[in-house]
């Protein structure tokens, strides 16, 4: 039985007795969509960020792992100070409050802030040494678990009822065509959740240097076109057309060895994957979970689904959507 509301709160106060925070300004900071949450400690003009995370919902070994292995590779992830395996606590850098969707929201220039974020991107993405470490591989089965998400969420709240095993079945069949097809991209660790509100504007040198990385825990090894796609196709933001075709041109001048209509063909197909998968997320979020702001950003991911079912390696997807839920190529929303 998972400790009271209460009795976290005193595991949560002892752990950072422990570690030399007695008595600092403890600040909650607003919840994202995981059941983690975060404090900053306040003391002495230094601060310190606190990771609560409930050992039976969240595992925090693989944060503390890949963080790790980020600051090896030269890129900028939270220095972890402490860190309490069995409670799920874990006292670490505080990278401050300039998140990239902060700055975006001042005014700060679009193309700075994304150019440093796809260099840092260049720079894992070059390094052999970044698959050197034990992840699981973003698979087949994990590619399909993820966008059933659709089907199991989204479609019943569109068609009110439940999706039938024989049309969820026709999904899954149409997907393992579709990956069948998937280009081979040699591997990387993607980190899944690379978008603006999980990077953090950081002074560590060059450009790649200046972009921190707040969430990561999620890694895999698999296609270096995921995290690049998660950026510049965010499902909370709007990004500027030029933008995103600029940011898609360095990247692939940066990687010369890279081959250009392979990389895009799997951006498009891990494109209509994984906004497959968010639309399901943000459904259950707001259903499931009662957090109805996901709502407002459901017409964006069906866009971009949209626009991925007209790439001519989906077409078997594109086809189950005509057939069973034809308002999201013509961009529907949620109802």
């Amino acid at each position: 039985m998972p400790p009271s509301s209460s009795e976290r709160e005193c595991l949560r106060d002892t752990f950072v007795s422990q570690n030399g925070w007695f008595g600092a300004k403890t600040t909650a900071l607003q919840p994202d969509a995981s059941f983690r949450r975060y404090f900053r400690l306040e003391r002495a003009g230094v601060s310190a960020m606190l990771m609560d995370a409930p050992p039976m919902r969240e595992q925090i070994t693989p944060f503390i792992t890949i963080a790790h292995h980020l600051n090896e590779l030269d890129l900028v992830a939270p220095e972890i100070y402490h860190h309490d395996k069995n409670n799920g606590f874990i006292l670490m850098e505080d990278f401050g409050d300039n998140t990239f969707t902060q700055l975006l929201n001042a005014g700060t220039n679009e193309t700075t802030l994304y150019r440093s974020a796809v260099d840092a991107l260049i720079r894992l993405h070059e390094n052999p040494a970044a698959i050197q470490i034990n992840v699981p591989p973003y698979d087949r089965q994990t590619m399909i678990d993820e966008s059933l998400l659709m089907p199991d969420w989204y479609y019943p709240v569109v068609r009110g009822f439940h999706v039938t095993t024989k049309i969820r079945q026709d999904y899954i069949d149409a997907w393992h065509q579709v990956l069948n097809h998937l280009p081979a991209l040699d591997p990387t660790l993607v980190l899944r959740d690379f978008h603006i509100d999980n990077l953090i504007q950081v002074n560590r040198g060059d450009n790649a240097g200046q972009c921190g990385l707040l969430d990561f825990q999620d890694a895999v090894i698999g296609s270096p076109a995921y995290d690049l796609m998660s950026l510049l196709e965010d499902a909370r933001r709007d990004i500027r057309p030029e933008s995103v075709e600029s940011m898609l041109r360095h990247y692939l001048s940066s990687m010369p060895d890279t081959h250009p209509d392979l990389f895009m063909s799997s951006y498009h197909v891990l494109g209509l994957q994984r906004h497959c998968k968010i639309a399901g997320i943000f459904t259950r979020l707001a259903t499931r979970d009662a957090k109805p702001a996901y709502r407002e950003y459901l017409p964006r991911v069906l866009k971009f689904i949209s626009l991925r079912l007209g790439h001519p390696l989906v077409m078997p997807v594109r086809e189950w959507f005509d057939q069973h839920l034809p308002e999201v190529p013509n961009r529907g929303s949620m109802a």
